[in-house]
């Protein structure tokens, strides 16, 4: 219970009240008012404090009591610090487990000094002073604490520089810095400098020199690294790191190197990831690190991706057709990294034909025909390419894919059509038909069963017109009479079939035969 008399003090009234009370507890709204209550007072070296994060404060004040109250001896037996309740109860800070091992409560004389260590931005608060005597209770005036964490940060896109702390505006001074050096002292926060890439800018505050801020600075040299940093294979995951000590952080954007001068973003952060690299990946890369202070740029990095060898390409020199007996280069080449090795097969051999890029036939004949393959090899796989060499007609050879029978049977056919196109203008020619095909009927001569395969074609000469087909050859010796029958000839041109005939089909007129007379008329 609070004794009446010390309220009327404490209004200001000049009245004096008695009353039998167990303890007082006094808030003082400033220091002036506490020096005159009747020998209570507490004095604080400040009323505000602004100190930096992990630094270290002290907040000392003085106090006192009378000798004597309600009329009994006023004896102290307790001083501490407080910042707030707990269960009704005020809680000395040495036992708070928020600044466990951080506080000291050192009192001597009358002055107590409140000591905490390695500042948190949570210790912000209102710290009272505490008074137990056997008489009363006291409690000083408030001291406000605020701890800041001191940042530099540049001021737009001006060369000005701020010094950024949570301190009342005019609570205190700022010390700058440049490369560890002080520079300047100034009330204001902000501070101009010309500042350079390769230098670094702090701030303190007055009194806590020793506690500045980080340093602020344009990015360093960035460093590239490689995972894995073992031989990189087509298909495998690559992740390229870039880092660069820089303070604001930096952004990172990776680049990678163009042969034609023009350079191309390829990612945005401080690594570049490839979940299954390709060989079109490989190239030189390297990435760009900025902040608001700077940039700058790592050395290049190379990145090798190996890969199994692509499918093999033939070419021939000479590439048209070459007569029997001339010299082929043949050359094979695949996309591979390592390079491949090559190796030249015929089929139906085990042993291979040559070894190398290149395989050369000086002496090109007909066993030289048929399948080849270029086999490309290296560590990582192998690709085959296989082609056909073949004889063609004339004695000379073509490079083919694939030789087929077909084009020289559509020759042949070309060949029928036209032979039995110039039989029917040669029949409408003739003055006789039906004479002429009772002769080509009878003028058949038997043919043997080997030779089966002959198709036969007539030619008609005449003295009654000029056909320009066959000016350039003579009728024979015209007859003396022209009741003689005319005498047929024949030609016979060989077509390979491509189904043989029967014997039973001897008697029957194959319709793939063409049959001619010669009729030489005057």
């Amino acid at each position: 219970m609070v004794p009446p008399s010390l309220l009327t003090e404490m209004r200001g009234a000049a009245m004096s009240l008695t009353a039998a009370a167990s303890g007082l507890v006094v808030f003082l709204l400033s220091v002036s008012v506490v020096q005159g209550q009747r020998g209570w007072g507490v004095t604080c070296s400040s009323s505000k404090i602004c100190a930096v994060k992990g630094s270290t404060v002290e907040i000392r004040c003085s106090f006192t009591y009378p000798s004597t109250w309600n009329g009994g001896v006023n004896t102290l037996e307790n001083t501490f610090w407080f910042t707030k309740k707990k269960g009704g109860e005020l809680v000395d800070l040495t036992t708070d487990s928020e600044y466990s091992g951080r506080v000291e409560d050192l009192c001597g004389n009358n002055i107590c000094t409140l000591r905490i260590r390695n500042l948190r931005e949570s210790d912000s608060a209102e710290y009272r002073f505490w008074i137990k005597t056997n008489q009363a209770t006291y409690s000083g005036h408030p001291v406000t604490l605020s701890v800041t964490d001191l940042q530099v940060s540049r001021s737009g896109s001006s060369t000005l520089l701020q010094c950024l702390s949570s301190c009342p505006p005019g609570q205190t001074s700022y010390i700058w810095f440049k490369n560890r050096q002080q520079v300047k002292e100034d009330t204001s926060s902000y501070a101009d400098f010309r500042y350079d890439s390769a230098d670094s800018y702090s701030c303190a505050l007055k009194g806590y020199e020793d506690f500045p801020s980080p340093s602020v600075y344009a990015p360093k040299l960035p460093s590239v690294s490689v995972s894995p940093s073992a031989e990189i294979e087509e298909g495998s995951s690559v992740t390229l790191t870039c880092s660069s000590d820089a303070n604001p952080a930096a952004n990172y954007t990776w680049y990678k190197e163009d042969q034609h001068a023009h350079l191309s973003s390829v990612n945005e952060g401080p690594r570049l990831v490839f979940t299954s690299i390709l060989s079109s990946d490989s190239g030189q890369y390297y990435c760009r690190a900025e902040n608001e202070l700077g940039s700058t740029r790592s050395e290049s990095i190379s990145i090798d991706v190996k890969y199994a060898p692509k499918l093999p390409s033939v070419s021939g020199s000479p590439s048209a057709e070459i007569e029997e007996g001339r010299s082929v280069t043949l050359t094979c080449s695949s996309d591979a990294n390592p390079a491949a090795n090559y190796t030249w097969y015929k089929k139906n051999e085990d042993s291979p034909k040559a070894s190398g890029q290149i395989f050369n036939i000086t002496d090109f004949r007909a066993e030289h025909s048929g399948s080849y393959s270029c086999g490309a090899q290296n560590k990582l796989g192998r690709s085959n390419s296989t082609f056909h060499l073949a004889v063609v007609a004339g004695g000379s050879w073509k490079l083919l894919p694939f030789v087929t029978i077909p084009v020289v049977l559509l020759a042949v056919i070309s060949l029928s059509v036209f032979l039995w196109i110039r039989r029917k203008r040669a029949s409408r020619d003739s003055s006789e038909p039906e004479e002429r095909a009772d002769n080509r009927e009878e003028c058949v001569p038997d043919q043997p069963e080997q030779q089966d395969d002959l198709q036969y074609a007539s030619v008609h000469f005449s003295n009654n017109r000029a056909d320009p087909l066959y000016s350039n050859m003579r009728a024979a010796e015209p007859l003396r009479h022209t009741e003689q029958q005319e005498v047929p000839e024949y030609a016979a041109v060989m077509f390979s079939s491509a189904a043989p005939r029967t014997r039973g089909q001897d008697s029957e007129e194959d319709p793939a035969a063409l049959y001619s007379t010669v009729n030489k008329s005057t």
